[in-house]
């Protein structure tokens, strides 16, 4: 998948689930409930055995997912990742190369960053949309809404402490997407196989976006 139609969806749906599991048949396991569920976006954390494996797999068997890489750290692995088909590279922090090397590959950069500086670094430097992370221990959504004052023309993704209390006030604060974890995918309904509780978590996390985008319209 493209960089252009990726970012038209992370967009547009507002969400980018974070797989982060102890196996890679988990992971597979919750990105098909999640897909399901009408959230067409995966991110698969390094921290996943066999994550780039993974990848390519999720990316082979599902040609409409946008399926991501987290925690991408170095280029050697921002490269591998890549080559398995990502359709985007995230991590905690910016490093320029990674968000360069993104550019040439067609694919969509969302690299972390924290201050205002660090924002419009990452996005001088090419990234697609800037993750804020982590966002509670900093203000949470008013910290969202203090960058987005003189920030405007940036896409920010909030992540670290989106839940179902925070979600709508992330984006009522300006965040184009919000990054979440373990509030979308836990791990009892990961051990239980239990997609129906991820389904109907996607779907209230998917409600809460739209409602903050209507009262915004």
């Amino acid at each position: 998948m493209r960089k252009q139609e990726t970012c038209k969806i992370i967009g547009e749906i507002g969400i980018v689930p974070a797989i982060r599991v102890s196996s890679a048949e988990d992971a597979a396991f919750a990105a098909e409930a999640i897909a399901l569920a009408g959230i067409p976006i995966v991110e698969i954390t390094m921290t996943v055995p066999g994550a780039v494996a993974v990848i390519a797999q999720l990316t082979r068997d599902n040609p409409k997912l946008a399926v991501g890489a987290g925690t991408v750290l170095t280029l050697d692995v921002a490269r591998e990742c890549a080559d398995a088909g990502a359709s985007f590279l995230t991590a905690p922090g910016f490093d320029p190369e990674i968000v360069e090397f993104a550019a040439r590959q067609d694919v969509a950069a969302l690299p972390g960053a924290l201050t205002p500086t660090e924002v419009v670094h990452a996005w001088r430097a090419g990234a697609d949309i800037v993750k804020v992370f982590p966002c509670a221990p900093v203000g949470g959504s008013n910290y969202i809404k203090s960058l987005k004052t003189s920030l405007k023309q940036i896409p920010l993704m909030a992540a670290g402490g989106v839940n179902q209390k925070t979600a709508i006030d992330f984006i009522l604060a300006g965040s184009a997407a919000i990054g979440v974890g373990a509030e979308l995918i836990p791990t009892e309904a990961i051990l239980q196989r239990n997609a129906h509780r991820i389904r109907e978590l996607a779907r209230r996390f998917l409600g809460y976006v739209k409602d903050a985008r209507d009262r915004l319209h």
